[in-house]
This record gives C-alpha cells, sequence and structure tokens, in this order.
C-alpha cells in the first residue's frame, strides 16, 4: 500500500512538473527578447511593445552599444532576435564566426554619412588626407561609395559597391587615406576632436552623439540605398508566428509614420 501511495505521488508529480514545463513554454512563446543599437532602433522596438502588446506578446528590448555584441547574443540563445544590421553586415558575421542566423525583414535605413569640421564638400577634401572610418570590413564598399560617386575613386570593374573592399580601388585620384582602427562607437569622438579631415558615421551613433544627419553632414546616402537594418533571429525561425508579428507591426504604416515624425530624414522606412 505504502508503495502504491508513493508511486502515486511521484505520478501526480511528473504530471504537475510536465504541465508547469508546457505552461512555461506557452508563456515563452509569447515574449521577444531582441538586443538593439539604442537609437533609432530600440526607440522604435518600444514604440512597437503596445501594438506587440495588443496581439498577446510581450517584447523586451536589450540596447547594445557594439556591432559585435548583438550576433554573439542572439547565437547564443541568450536573446530570441537582434535589430541593428544590415544584410551584408549579416552576411560577413555568418561567414567569419559560422552563427545560424537569417534574416526576417527589413525594416529601415539609417544613413551613413561624412561628417568634417573643417571642410563643407566632400571634393574640397584635400589631397593625402585621411578619412576616418569604423573597423567594420562589410562596410568598406559603403564607405567608399561616396568617393565613387563623385568620381574621387574607382573600383575594380565586375565589383559591386556592396561588397568592394579597400584593395578594390583600383584609381584613388587625391590619394585618401582610410583610417578604419577604431569601433563604429567611438567615431562620434574623433569627429568632435577634428582628428582627420573626415569622419563617416552611421546616423544611429550620430543621433547618439546630438548630430542631426541630414543638416551635419556634408553628404549623405539618399534612399536608394542598399543597406537597410533588419530584424534576424535563429536560422529556422523566420516563419515563427511571433516574429511575423513583430516584422509585421514595424513594417507597418503606423510605425513608418512615427519614424518619419520622429527622425525625418534621418531614418528612412523601408518600402517593399
Amino acid at each position: 500500500m505504502r508503495k502504491l501511495i508513493v508511486l502515486c505521488s511521484l505520478l501526480i508529480l511528473t504530471i504537475v512538473l510536465a504541465a508547469c514545463g508546457n505552461s512555461n513554454g506557452k508563456d515563452g512563446d509569447k515574449k521577444i527578447t531582441i538586443a538593439a543599437s539604442p537609437a533609432p532602433h530600440g526607440e522604435v522596438l518600444k514604440h512597437a511593445k503596445e501594438e506587440m502588446k495588443k496581439q498577446g506578446y510581450d517584447l523586451e528590448v536589450k540596447t547594445v552599444n557594439d556591432y559585435k555584441v548583438p550576433n554573439k547574443l542572439l547565437d547564443k540563445g541568450d536573446v530570441d532576435a537582434n535589430f541593428f544590421q544590415h544584410t551584408p553586415y549579416l552576411k560577413a558575421e555568418k561567414k567569419d564566426h559560422n552563427y545560424d542566423i537569417e534574416e526576417v525583414g527589413k525594416v529601415f535605413t539609417t544613413p551613413m554619412g561624412v561628417y568634417s569640421k573643417k571642410y563643407k564638400d566632400i571634393k574640397d577634401i584635400p589631397k593625402g588626407s585621411t578619412i576616418y572610418v569604423s573597423n567594420n570590413p562589410a562596410e568598406e564598399g559603403r564607405f567608399l561609395s561616396f568617393f565613387v560617386d563623385e568620381g574621387l575613386i574607382k573600383i575594380k570593374k565586375g565589383v559591386s559597391i556592396e561588397d568592394a573592399k579597400f584593395e578594390d580601388i583600383v584609381e584613388n585620384k587625391k590619394d585618401l587615406k582610410f583610417n578604419n582602427k577604431q569601433g563604429a562607437e567611438f567615431l562620434p569622438k574623433t569627429y568632435e576632436s577634428k582628428e582627420g579631415a573626415a569622419v563617416i558615421m552611421n546616423s544611429n551613433y550620430a543621433l547618439d552623439n546630438g548630430l542631426t544627419p541630414h543638416k551635419d553632414a556634408i553628404i549623405s546616402e539618399t534612399e536608394s540605398s542598399p543597406f537597410a537594418n533588419i530584424v534576424a533571429v535563429k536560422k529556422g525561425h523566420k516563419d515563427d508566428e511571433k516574429y511575423q508579428a513583430l516584422i509585421k507591426v514595424l513594417q507597418s504604416k503606423d510605425m513608418k509614420e512615427f519614424i518619419k515624425k520622429e527622425y525625418g530624414k534621418d531614418v528612412i522606412p523601408y518600402e517593399k
């Protein structure tokens, strides 16, 4: 009899634990923890929280101000998703680190710009000048695009600007030098210290440091930029219901209006 009671107790305990596990699993399916750059990414996600809540989802935003961290967090499973990068950057990260990460969808472009305390026009930059850029190899073509468009630099035939590297330069009329020894988060300080002739930085870092990109940059990317920022998740999960719900909210008309009202020309919503 005692054995029967013990067995029944163990069976009941097992059922209770299983039920709790299933309950937690269901709760987990309704929660999304996402790593993002502070502005505008984190601010846009915070605006999305209310609509996601209406749909039954709890959106938790973890802001990270270092491009090397969000994919590590996602790959390790410390977060469910991230929102900070564009497709060429993710492609390079997957190649370098074997991350099993995929794109859910595009949200907006944070136009990159050339900033200078010394010159008003990119063509005024003197011969032999140093241009400070980030140490992100996935954006070398993006840095070069400003000078390619102005006819100051030429790259190898057959190399797309998205894939271009510094070694692909075949003509450099002003013998410009690109200093890529620091992380993107340090470039605003370099700009303020007036080092070099110019600094190339993304508008999210410019915004974080009190700059108004479309006014303060001497030249900026246009709406045709191929570097739209994406929401990314672990491979095999892009079609999960909760991530599809999130991308739908982030690409909604309401969100586009919020972005335009909040950031004007400094953040460009993605148009399918």
